[in-house]
């Protein structure tokens, strides 16, 4: 039941520029007025944050249990992409992301996932149609058209691409756009599509070209994908064209921050504090025409109390006139959840791993992973090689990276090599692989890797860490293999603690070793990548070898 109150402060008034002592006058949810004081307590009201373009599965936990963690931090609402719980079960998949939402008070905005499956280059478990988009479309809970990763498709004028955009735009609903890298012609192309966002500039270059075809740029700073310092600079003339978003956020990560300590970040910056908040508060609000209450009389009573205008520490956050959130403490209850998954993949074994050096081999094409970086680097090395059989080279950081089919009984895996994860034993996993969630790995000798696998096969999805053959740690991830429906802080910790274990134990140079991990089979973003399917480069969005022979 919501409560009829009031609370004083000072009150930033982001459209107008302005601060002023008052107090907010709130009834059954909605700011019924506004009264300006002489004086008020030393607290700042404003509205609440929002993150701008963000997968809830990538916390590897459900909507209810995603809002409990994010209220504390002052945010009220999310622009939502199911896309990755689309790949794995479908239009189920969205409808579950929906319903689970629907019973917290947090605001969720979800969107028609555009690209599911995002290429035909690699096995995912569902596909949504240009039809099947439409139907999502046309539902009051569905408020947009989300990352339209395939740009090569808009760009060469694919017909079920150009159905699923034409459908956004008969339901009069924004087209979010996904194109790393894209510049010049290619852009304007792009966008004259109604494509309005990217989420993707790893430049200020490349956010300036977007800018000036008319495209909104989030500024992403997530758990792996870090191009905040890259971007932040746009604040001196481009604010109006500014979002922020985390786009794939860890459950330990989300524990220590979410879009605040962008605000707080900027602000250290000496931007001005009115445009930052424009960004973070309103901008999403205008852009995805989402009913979240901007502190204007008659909104809904979404806002948050700050200590001060600087370190932006947040002491309350209400949604819909209730307090939700007080001193970092959550007040919202934990959901039962029925889970739902995709998984038939059963356990493998070692001799699946080998790789066999073919005659005339004079390098390998191998995986260079950035660290903050979405994208990636192809190199050419000298292979080691021990009994015919191409392995790990310790030495050189060249690691075996292993995707398998989850879709599939007896599938056979993929097989690569990758470097400066530095690991110097033992071996990673996840079902977390952007974007079809297929079984992902890297080790340094295929009895680990077989164990971390298998560790995960067993739980039917999760993340796993094998130490050696035998030695294992696994957090199961039985929702899709993406989310689990346990406390989400008994989950960070857990987390926390694999990661720990990556790094201490394994060596990991990484700071994201598992988000990193995951973005290693997204073939959408350049240039080097691992499907289900074989090695594949995202610059000529074509297979390639991983052998060079003469």
């Amino acid at each position: 039941m919501q409560k009829n109150f009031s609370i004083s402060g000072q009150i930033v008034d982001v459209f107008q520029r302005n601060i002023f002592p008052g107090t907010i006058h709130v009834q059954q949810g909605k700011i019924q007025s506004i009264t300006p004081l002489d004086d008020a307590p030393q607290h700042f009201i404003l509205p609440g944050f929002i993150d701008a373009h963000v997968h809830i599965e990538s916390s590897m936990l459900v909507p209810t249990e995603f809002a409990r963690l994010a209220v504390t931090h002052g945010t009220v609402a999310t622009i939502s992409d199911p896309h990755e719980i689309a790949n794995v079960c479908g239009i189920d998949g969205v409808l579950f992301m929906l319903e689970n939402a629907k019973l917290s008070p947090f605001k969720f905005f979800f969107g028609a996932p555009s690209c599911v499956p995002a290429t035909l280059f690699e096995s995912a478990g569902a596909i949504i149609d240009s039809q099947a988009v439409d139907e999502l479309l046309k539902r009051p809970d569905i408020y947009y058209l989300t990352e339209m990763m395939n740009y090569p498709g808009v760009l060469n004028k694919d017909p079920e691409v150009l159905k699923k955009i034409t459908a956004a735009h008969t339901h009069n609903k924004p087209i979010d756009g996904h194109a790393p890298g894209l510049r010049g012609n290619e852009v304007k192309e792009y966008a004259s599509q109604g494509i309005t966002t990217d989420h993707e500039c790893f430049t200020q270059e490349e956010a300036l070209d977007k800018i000036s075809a008319n495209m909104r740029i989030l500024i992403r700073e997530g758990s792996a994908a870090k191009n905040f310092e890259a971007l932040v600079e746009l604040f001196a003339q481009h604010a109006n064209a500014l979002m922020f978003c985390s786009d794939d956020k860890h459950p330990d990560d989300l524990i220590l921050s979410h879009i605040n300590s962008l605000v707080k970040r900027a602000a250290d910056k000496g931007f001005d504090v009115f445009d930052i908040l424009f960004t973070a508060c309103i901008s999403p609000v205008l852009h995805y025409k989402i009913p979240v209450g901007l502190l204007r009389v008659h909104d809904s009573a979404d806002f948050i109390v700050v200590s001060d205008l600087k370190k932006f520490e947040v002491q309350k956050t209400y949604i819909s006139g209730k307090l939700v959130a007080e001193n970092g403490q959550s007040l919202l209850e934990r959901i039962a959840v029925r889970p739902i998954n995709n998984f038939k993949a059963k356990k493998i074994d070692g001799k699946l791993l080998r790789v066999d050096a073919k005659n005339g081999l004079k390098k390998i094409k191998v995986i260079e992973a950035l660290e903050g970086q979405l994208i990636t680097r192809m190199l050419e090395v000298v292979p080691k090689i021990q009994n015919g059989e191409i392995v790990a080279d310790i030495t050189n950081d060249v690691l075996k990276i292993v995707v398998l089919n989850r879709y599939e009984e007896r599938a056979k895996p993929a097989i690569a090599f990758i470097k400066n994860f530095g690991l110097t034993h033992g071996a990673i996993a996840s079902t977390v692989a952007h974007d079809c969630h297929n079984i992902i790995a890297v080790g340094v000798d295929d009895n680990s890797l077989v164990a971390a696998i298998n560790a995960i096969i067993e739980t039917k999805g999760g993340v796993s860490v094998a130490f050696n053959s035998k030695e294992v740690s696994v957090l199961p991830l039985p929702i899709a293999g993406l989310m689990t429906d346990e406390d989400g802080y008994s989950v960070a910790a857990q987390y926390a603690q694999l990661d720990k274990n990556v790094k201490k134990h394994l060596q990991c140079k990484l700071a994201a070793p598992f988000m990193t991990l995951s973005f290693m089979a997204l073939l959408v973003i350049p240039d080097l990548k691992l499907s289900d399917k074989g090695l594949f480069s995202g610059t000529r969005f074509s297979f390639t070898e991983v052998q060079v022979t003469a």
